[in-house]
């Protein structure tokens, strides 16, 4: 009876240790879970990295990382990092180089024009290639949509040291062939429709629309074009 009554003893001991200091089997199995492997960790880490992080909301954003969009913001955006010094200095050597031949393409290949210089919001989206302008000194916001032949630019090719080209608020959504001038601002959740020109403050949730197109009719044509109208009749006949 001695001798049980010390191993019953021995065990509630042992278990009030365990309680009271939470160490049980599950802890046992956790502290000798594994760490995720040297690659695992390595590639987590490079994805917390703001520059990154930016890029994947880039790419969906533009659904693909192949598109000229993703690529011209991409790009952008490089040259952005670059300028303020966030990569070391033996990278920054080895992508100065790079970034300046893929804006060349950008613009010459895909005709998007979007300096480095400008200053760009998350999850910007071009959603369509050609005909892109964008002045070294806009300012667009987070969301924004910029289609085919859009200019966001300064009213004159003068320098005047003053900001001269427009500020673009967040999730403005801008139509194909409008054009943005000189030093306003489009408030946030605005509409500009396509063709519009804008040289004036666009208040937040506001639509811009392009002057509707003049459509003229063609005059009824007289009698005698109406029977012969290429006028062949009337110029033989005279000729003769």
């Amino acid at each position: 009876m001695h001798d049980t009554h010390f191993d019953d003893a021995g065990t509630g001991a042992d278990d009030t240790r365990a309680h009271s200091t939470g160490v049980g089997n599950s802890g046992a199995e956790r502290a000798a879970s594994p760490l995720p492997p040297p690659r695992t960790r390595w590639v987590a880490a490079v994805a917390r990295v703001p520059f990154v992080e930016q890029l994947r909301d880039d790419v969906r954003q533009h659904e693909s990382p192949f598109v000229p969009g993703f690529q011209a913001v991409a790009t952008a955006r490089l040259g952005q990092w670059l300028d303020e010094g966030r990569f070391p200095k033996p990278a920054a050597a080895a992508l100065r180089p790079l970034q300046r031949v893929a804006s060349t393409v950008v613009r010459n290949v895909y005709g998007i024009e979007l300096p480095h210089t400008a200053k760009l919001g998350r999850r910007v989206r071009i959603a369509h290639q050609s005909g892109i302008v964008i002045h070294p000194q806009a300012v667009i916001g987070d969301d924004v949509v910029i289609r085919q032949n859009v200019t966001i630019g300064a009213g004159s090719g003068v320098f005047t040291g003053r900001r001269e080209a427009p500020i673009v608020g967040n999730r403005v959504s801008i139509g194909a062939g409008a054009t943005l001038v000189g030093p306003i601002t489009i408030g946030d959740d605005a509409v500009i429709g396509p063709g519009a020109v804008v040289m004036t403050n666009v208040p937040a949730g506001a639509t811009v629309l392009a002057q509707p197109p003049r459509v003229i009719r063609r005059a009824a044509p007289r009698a005698s074009e109406a029977a012969d109208p290429t006028g062949t009749s009337a110029s033989s006949g005279g000729q003769s």
